[in-house]
C-alpha cells in the first residue's frame, strides 16, 4: 500500500510517499519524503484505504527529511483518525529538521500526538517555565516566516536570472550591473523585484510587450544610473 503526493517546488517536484502494511488489525505506515504543502491530502488517502477492522496505527517517521508548518496539520489528521475511530495512534523516530520543528512547537519529540513538551517534563520532573515555551512559540513563527520567504525567494529567482540575461545581452553589461538596475527599478517604482524581472523577460519575449508607463521610466534611469 503506497500513497504519494508531487507538490511544486523550485520548478521541480518533491514527493511525498506512504508506505503502508497491515498486519492483524495494526497498520504500520512509513512517510517518505517532507512534510510540506499537500502532505494532510496525501495521509488522507492513506487513512480511507485502511481496513475498516484496523485496531492500531503506528506510524514511522524516521524517512521523514523535511518539514515545514504543514506537517502540524499532517499531525493534527492523525491524532482525529485515532479519536474519530476511538483507536490509539503513535508516531516515532523523529529525528533531524522535522524534530527541531516539533521542539519549537512545543511538542514532545516521544509522543506529540498525547503530549506537549511541558507535560512530558512534568511528568519527568523537570519544571517548565512559560516563558520558555512563549519563546518556542515565537521561534516557530520566525521560522514559519522564513520558510515562506526562503521558498518564494526561490522560485523567485529563474525569472530574475533570465531577466538580468537581458539585461546583460541588451546593455552588453556585467551580472552585477544588470542586478543594480533590477534593484534600483523596483526602489524607484515602489515595485517587487520579481515584478521587474517579470517586465523586463516580457518585454524581451516574441510579442516584446514594453512594461508599464512608471516601470519603463523607473528602468531607464536605473539603467542610466548604473551603467553611466
Amino acid at each position: 500500500m503506497t500513497s504519494a503526493t508531487h507538490t511544486p517546488l523550485t520548478k521541480r517536484l518533491t514527493v511525498l510517499a506512504i508506505d503502508g502494511r497491515v498486519d492483524a488489525g495494526r497498520a504500520v505506515l512509513t512517510p517518505r519524503g517532507e512534510l510540506v504543502d499537500g502532505c494532510a491530502d496525501t495521509l488522507s488517502r492513506t487513512l480511507k484505504d485502511l481496513p475498516a477492522d484496523t485496531s492500531r496505527l503506528d506510524m514511522d517517521m524516521g524517512r521523514v527529511v523535511f518539514m515545514d508548518t504543514a506537517g502540524l496539520q499532517f499531525l493534527d489528521l492523525l491524532g482525529s483518525y485515532g479519536h474519530r475511530h476511538r483507536i490509539p495512534v503513535r508516531t516515532a523516530h523523529w529525528n533531524g529538521q522535522p524534530r527541531r520543528i516539533l521542539e519549537l512547537a512545543g511538542l514532545d519529540t516521544t509522543d506529540p500526538l498525547h503530549r506537549t513538551a511541558p507535560a512530558a517534563a512534568r511528568e519527568s520532573g523537570t519544571p517548565a517555565a512559560s516563558a520558555v515555551a512563549l519563546e518556542r512559540e515565537e521561534q516557530l513563527a520566525s521560522l514559519r516566516e522564513e520558510v515562506r520567504q526562503l521558498r518564494r525567494a526561490i522560485s523567485s529567482r529563474p525569472v530574475i536570472d533570465q531577466a538580468r540575461g537581458v539585461l546583460m545581452a541588451t546593455h552588453s553589461c556585467t551580472s552585477d550591473q544588470a542586478w543594480n538596475i533590477l534593484r534600483e527599478a523596483s526602489q524607484l517604482s515602489n515595485t517587487k523585484l520579481r515584478t521587474v524581472a517579470d517586465a523586463v523577460t516580457a518585454a524581451a519575449g516574441g510579442e516584446g510587450t514594453p512594461p508599464p508607463g512608471q516601470l519603463r521610466v523607473a528602468l531607464r534611469t536605473a539603467i542610466a544610473h548604473c551603467l553611466g
